[in-house]
């Protein structure tokens, strides 16, 4: 499958039961946003160490309690203008329990080759990106970050886990660790279906 065809789909919510809903469907009354997690995925993501990108020590759990999007960045992608759209989702929906968390990772194309001072001054003068962001991690192969080895197994609207296909791959996680909905990169940070999985996931 060319790699073009895979990036286009829109992901859409995974219902616990497993059934599939039409892109850009509204959820049906009380059902999840997403594919239902195990505890020990929800070990994984929450409890795992990682440091923010100045190197203070840290994990997602500081963040438990909110509906999340996990998206990996990176600064010279041809997807790099999504940090406005990510911005634009975190400060609409911040005080409502939500957060944005980026990993930056230059595993697609070498796209991430900063420091991590070099990518937090990006951040905040090209986008104004005030969302939290995390140290650079990797999101494949045998370095793979063990936040990224739970979310790596949640299928997308395709029913397809597995790797992170490029940069921008969206995870929207609800306020009670139960559910993840994952949205491939191109899907923009403001399609529907990415909105309706936050609202539904919001506390």
């Amino acid at each position: 499958m060319k790699l073009w065809a895979v990036l286009g789909a829109t992901a859409v919510a995974v219902a616990v039961s497993g059934e599939l809903h039409e892109p850009d469907a509204p959820l049906e009354a009380g059902a999840p946003p997403g594919q239902e997690i195990t505890e020990e995925q929800m070990s994984e993501l929450f409890s795992t160490p990682v440091a923010t990108l100045d190197g203070t020590a840290s994990s997602l759990g500081e963040h438990k309690g909110k509906a999340l999007l996990v998206v990996n960045v990176a600064s010279k992608c041809g997807l790099t203008p999504q940090y406005a759209d990510l911005e634009k989702l975190h400060d609409e929906y911040k005080d409502r329990g939500f957060s944005v968390v980026g990993f930056p990772c230059n595993q697609f194309g070498g796209q991430e080759p900063g420091s991590a001072d070099e990518i937090k001054e990006f951040c905040s003068s090209t986008y104004g990106v005030s969302f939290p962001i995390f140290e650079k991690i990797e999101v494949n192969g045998a370095g793979r970050h063990p936040i990224y080895d739970a979310l790596a197994q949640v299928k997308d609207a395709e029913g397809e886990a597995g790797d992170i296909q490029w940069n921008f791959e969206k995870f929207v996680i609800s306020a009670d660790a139960k559910t993840v909905t994952r949205f491939r990169p191109t899907t923009s940070p403001t399609d529907a279906a990415v909105i309706s999985a936050i609202e539904a996931g919001l506390p």
